[in-house]
């Protein structure tokens, strides 16, 4: 793949995730105003708004911390990249990402383990209201809040990786390091 070809991927990408993030926002905030609409002037509480609400928080988490690794916009701890060579630079790199490689993988193995126990344990509020709805369950497994962990550290394990691929080629071809935030592909 060339380097405008994931230009363009990593363009769609980050649409997609920018498009997820607004929306999931704008569902949030329109759940909780109308959750408190239904409270102080009908006197009548929706019982699934916070569960939904708070789902979703948890989906945006992790969906959204591999992007906001690739801006930057994570806390780093970079003490030594203004007093060592690019190469020293890189092993230390290297070094660390080490750690922090496997830290993510076992963490998506137990997230993807931890996950799958409840695959047949519903979501009891949905399904409650759901019910009372239209008279049916919904059947919405407590998998797929808990699965969010995996993802989302997949996501970020592969936003890492690649930032350490693309730091290396800069390297290798004589350029400076460019901040997180200033790689080609971003905005």
């Amino acid at each position: 793949m060339n380097q405008s070809s994931f230009g363009r991927l990593f363009g769609a990408y980050e649409r997609v995730i920018k498009v997820l993030a607004g929306g999931s926002m704008a569902v949030i905030v329109t759940v909780m105003v109308v959750q408190v609409i239904a409270r102080y002037v009908f006197n009548s509480s929706l019982i699934w708004a916070e569960e939904l609400c708070r789902y979703i928080l948890i989906w945006q988490t992790f969906l959204f911390v591999g992007y906001a690794y690739h801006r930057g916009e994570l806390v780093i701890l970079d003490l030594f990249s203004a007093y060592v060579s690019p190469a020293v630079y890189m092993a230390i790199r290297y070094l660390t990402a080490i750690p922090i490689s496997v830290f993510l993988y076992m963490i998506i193995v137990a997230g993807w383990t931890h996950a799958s126990r409840f695959a047949r344990q519903m979501i009891p509020a949905l399904d409650f209201i759901w019910n009372s709805l239209t008279g049916n369950d919904l059947h919405v497994p407590v998998f797929w809040v808990y699965v969010a962990v995996p993802v989302g550290c997949t996501i970020l394990l592969i936003h890492f990786l690649a930032r350490l691929a693309y730091d290396t080629w800069r390297v290798a071809k004589g350029q400076p390091l460019a901040p997180p935030a200033t790689m080609e592909t971003a905005t």
